[in-house]
């Protein structure tokens, strides 16, 4: 098994030299047989989850930093396998050392067997470190100590727990009572989210392929608060509908699960890579014909034709704080400088879709973050520069209103953290 913890320290060390984990898994579970990709999983989001405790371990223990890259990511999986999994340690430092190149094998063994001896003693002293001891940049911690003083302890534990698997079922063709007993047919339990009608929530994460009907749109995977946006938007029959920001294409394709009647539906990214996972995502459920996706950036509309949406959702681009549990190389990749440079992009994108919508139409704006710079203060400054918007409350058994908004913090009845605000044009 030393050649999955290679890899796992491979696509950890990508992502610690910038790369996201979303683009440095796949390449490493292309070198591993099947039965291998869940553990190499495991320690590579598991090592990343920790990250910054484990780094304090490691420089706790060595007498001088690792120089080399790949050394250093193999001795955070290691150190991640002794302090976190339920592997047995002989074979945690066995494996781990015989991954190494010839001359660092003994390293990695001192520092292995240093953790197994001083394990009581470094772990309270990574207890004392303010990064350490919840395993986040000092910078994000403080920005959620500051935004959510009393809920900042719950977030910081829900960023570091294991997301639940959601799938949203296709209620236009199906329920959800009757997708639960399908899929307990196929011996998979799932509980029904109480505040949102289309979600079930899994026991345990299944390949795609296990999903009953997943291949012919039945169900899509999909955390629960993703899936309020499309019946916040409240689309009617007959309307033209602009979704922008719109990769993967979950919502677009939810939007037009929720009203096959719709006149049009426009799709915009700047990304002609991500559009093609949209593309994908609307032909596995056979409505590829009934959206038309524009490569485009959300801040240009000069593709606009002049005929005005009755309804816009804005998906904004964000630091993503809220969805940490499921992208832990948030954690690393993400720098303070970036919640101004994104609060400015998605003012922007604001300010160039809003004459897109007509009279009485809905744009609701979304984001997976925490901040209030990218959401509620967003909004009131939106709102002060345009007279003609108003917000238009959302009464909703979940999350909490923030000013011209609604938040899900993460954790908060097991759904990703969310942030809605409804604007409509007077």
């Amino acid at each position: 098994m030393s050649g999955v913890r290679l890899r796992a320290a491979e696509v950890v060390g990508q992502v610690l030299a910038g790369r996201s984990l979303t683009e440095a898994l796949p390449a490493a579970l292309c070198q591993l047989p099947v039965k291998e990709h869940a553990f190499c999983k495991a320690l590579s989001f598991g090592t990343l989850r920790w990250y910054h405790r484990l780094e304090f371990l490691l420089r706790q223990l060595c007498v001088r930093p690792i120089k080399d890259p790949k050394i250093h990511a193999l001795a955070l999986v290691g150190l991640h396998q002794l302090a976190f999994m339920a592997v047995k340690p002989h074979a945690a430092v066995a494996e781990t050392v015989a991954a190494a190149k010839p001359w660092a094998r003994p390293l990695i063994n001192a520092l292995l067997r240093a953790y197994q001896r001083q394990r009581d003693a470094l772990e309270k002293a990574a207890e004392a470190d303010y990064e350490a001891s919840v395993s986040h940049s000092a910078w994000l911690r403080q920005r959620i100590e500051q935004a959510w003083p009393r809920q900042a302890a719950a977030v910081l534990a829900a960023n570091l727990a294991h997301p639940p698997f959601a799938v949203r079922v296709n209620l236009a063709r199906v329920s959800r009572a009757a997708y639960a007993q399908r899929l307990l047919a196929q011996g998979l339990k799932a509980q029904e989210v109480a505040a949102v009608d289309s979600a079930l929530r899994l026991d345990r994460p299944v390949p795609v392929e296990e999903l009953p009907g997943f291949a012919q749109g039945l169900v899509s995977v999909q955390d629960a608060a993703a899936q309020l946006a499309a019946p916040l938007l409240a689309v009617q029959p007959g309307q033209r509908v602009l979704d922008v920001c719109a990769a993967p294409g979950g919502k677009t394709l939810h939007i037009l699960e929720s009203c096959p009647e719709l006149a049009e539906v426009v799709a915009v990214d700047v990304s002609q890579e991500r559009l093609q996972g949209v593309r994908e995502n609307l032909a596995r459920a056979g409505v590829a014909g009934k959206a038309r996706l524009i490569c485009a950036d959300a801040r240009d509309p000069s593709w606009w034709d002049g005929r005005h949406f009755e309804r816009i959702l804005v998906d904004a681009p964000c630091t993503a704080s809220g969805v940490v549990r499921r992208h832990p190389d948030i954690k690393l990749l993400r720098r303070e400088s970036d919640v101004a440079a994104l609060a400015a992009r998605q003012r922007e994108i604001l300010s160039a879709v809003w004459p897109l919508l007509a009279r009485g139409g809905r744009l609701l704006y979304v984001t997976c973050s925490l901040l209030p710079e990218e959401n509620e203060a967003q909004i009131r400054a939106f709102l002060a520069e345009h007279p003609d918007a108003r917000a238009v409350p959302i009464h909703a058994a979940w999350g909490q209103v923030t000013g011209w908004g609604r938040q899900i913090l993460p954790g908060e009845q097991d759904m990703d953290g969310f942030f809605y605000a409804c604007l409509e044009k007077c």
